[in-house]
């Protein structure tokens, strides 16, 4: 994980702009650069590190000998850097998976690079001898980035808003600090004294699509065919390469593990290649709750039949409502179910960021979306609506789970890797009959858990154990986290400030107490910036007037 910011066209001082580059400074606590090209305000680059791979050359902006016009400043890893090394040799002057990208762009063009990527990535990439900005980003959001671009053609980039935010309100301008669209590039003309004068926007990557790097994939050719046993072997590969790929690390590896299905599965395949490959460590696994949590208990059974060195965190109601500002400040969103849920995200990473020597973390995110894994899709009212709305929640990823994992890892240093979103395995199973992959005999993500039926890798009740929102799963199931949330908040808003919340808030009005707190604090510190947030995270098809599944009548406990 690292922190990427950049300014071109610019008058503000260099002082100040470095102010700036420095409110993202806790995505690389490792180094910090910042430079101006050739001495000018107009483009400068700001650059936290966070060291993963090659300790002595990885800082950036990225500039190597034979293409002295490129200036690259990127956060992500690219997994097949070196097979796309070897394919059109080229000669790398540092061992950075970044490095490939100022090749392939200088070979075959921004859009044909980008489509031989393979992994997780933002980026800004400057040519000084086109004057030309470019700008891309993974096809589910992985890695933020976000852009400002005014009326005079200045543009900002950061990978965080609030490393924007300052500009816009020192410039009184109203242009909008807005996220980058996943799976798109764009590329903007400069005039010689660095303002935009125009803009390509192109989408590279469709969620749905099999990526042109697949041809390069280690995984090899797959089975044919539809059958079930095809299929569910099929899966077992594409997510054990999944999780193999990402192993690319010089930095210690853990895993977080709540007890559901998603994580379990992550943290047992990590387990197993870990031993297969030589780690010279045990995989650390991480869980949070209260005492009596359904998420800490399971977890714990999970870590004993994994053998993963695993650490439990312990919070209280009080600690949480506690770490609700800090969490939304680091979010920079107010939707209620992403910060209910980053709460025990944000404390079990600062757990790790201060306690132990993981940095490269694992986590189960973009399953449920992929494989219709919330208990709402149970109501569906056909196959293919369910499919539908698969795609759409990958699509908004990024505003909602994505940016949750990204921000409360990145608060604490630490580096968050997601196999379910490897691009080889979402294309393969959005690719399935949309009746294979809806919920079977009442059970969501049914495709998935059959798929490791028999094989042992996790214990058969977490395999079959019935999906738990983290945010509810963190406290007992006699009385939710969101409960407590609800419970504590309702004194701090008064119902006169709750019927004022339509003129107060146009734009995504909220309805609850809880909700209206979330706005006010996101207001206090990203004033005029609601539109970050299109809309709330809520289910479909189902009469919900909130998020959490608990309160859905088609929820059942585990226990």
């Amino acid at each position: 994980m690292c922190g990427i910011w950049a300014m071109f066209g610019s008058d503000d001082c260099l002082s100040t702009q470095c102010t700036n580059a420095m409110k993202i400074a806790h995505r690389g606590p490792d180094a910090f650069r910042f430079e101006s090209i050739n001495g000018h305000a107009d483009c400068c680059f700001g650059f936290h590190r966070l060291a993963i791979l090659d300790q002595l050359h990885g800082m950036q902006p990225l500039h190597v000998n034979k293409l002295p016009f490129l200036r690259l400043c990127y956060n992500g890893e690219i997994y097949n850097h070196l097979t796309l090394k070897k394919q059109f040799d080229f000669d790398c002057q540092t061992q950075v998976d970044g490095e490939v990208l100022l090749h392939l762009y200088e070979r075959f063009g921004i859009q044909k690079a980008v489509s031989l990527l393979d992994g997780t990535f933002a980026f800004v990439l400057l040519d000084t001898s086109q004057r030309k900005v470019c700008l891309g980003r993974d096809t589910y959001g992985v890695r933020p980035l976000f852009r400002l671009l005014t009326d005079d053609g200045t543009l900002g980039v950061s990978s965080e808003a609030k490393g924007l935010t300052d500009v816009v309100r020192a410039m009184g301008t109203a242009a909008k600090v807005s996220p980058f669209l996943p799976g798109h590039f764009e590329v903007f003309h400069l005039s010689l004294n660095g303002k935009v004068k125009w803009i390509e926007l192109e989408q590279f990557h469709e969620c749905t699509e099999e990526p042109a790097h697949a041809i390069y994939d280690t995984v090899g050719k797959l089975a044919a065919g539809f059958d079930e046993d095809t299929v569910k072997g099929n899966i077992r590969r594409l997510f054990e390469n999944a999780v193999r790929k990402r192993l690319m690390a010089t930095r210690r590896i853990g895993c977080l593990l709540s007890g559901g299905l998603d994580s379990s599965l992550v943290a047992a395949t990590l387990v197993k290649l870990a031993k297969e490959v030589g780690l010279q460590y045990p995989i650390q696994t991480f869980s949070i709750g209260s005492e009596d949590s359904p998420d800490v208990l399971a977890a714990r059974k999970v870590a004993a039949y994994i053998g993963s060195e695993h650490h439990e965190v312990n919070f209280t109601a009080e600690e949480g409502i506690q770490a609700v500002e800090k969490v939304i400040v680091s979010l920079e969103t107010y939707d209620i179910t992403t910060v209910r849920a980053s709460v025990g995200m944000y404390l079990v990473s600062k757990y790790i960021g201060e306690k132990t020597d993981s940095v490269v973390i694992f986590s189960g995110e973009g399953s449920d979306e992929l494989t219709q894994g919330y208990i709402y899709f149970h109501k569906a009212p056909s196959a293919k609506a369910g499919a539908e709305e698969s795609v759409r929640l990958l699509k908004e990823l990024y505003l909602f789970d994505n940016l949750r994992a990204d921000r409360t890892t990145s608060a604490h240093g630490l580096e968050l890797r997601v196999p379910f979103l490897d691009h080889r395995l979402t294309a393969y199973y959005l690719s399935l009959p949309e009746e294979m992959r809806k919920p079977r005999h009442g059970v969501e993500k049914y495709l998935l858990r059959d798929s490791f039926r028999g094989v042992k890798l996790i214990p058969d009740e977490i395999l079959w154990r019935r999906k738990e929102a983290f945010s509810d799963g963190v406290m007992s199931v006699k009385k939710s986290w969101y409960i407590f949330l609800e419970e504590c908040l309702e004194s701090m808003v008064s119902d006169g400030e709750m019927a004022n919340a339509p003129k107060l808030f146009p734009h995504n009005t909220p309805r609850t107490k809880e909700a209206f707190y979330f706005r006010q604090v996101f207001e206090k510190h990203y004033p005029g910036h609601a539109e970050l947030l299109p809309h709330f995270w809520m289910p479909r098809w189902i009469d919900a007037s909130d998020p959490s599944a608990r309160t859905l009548s088609i929820y059942t406990s585990n226990d």
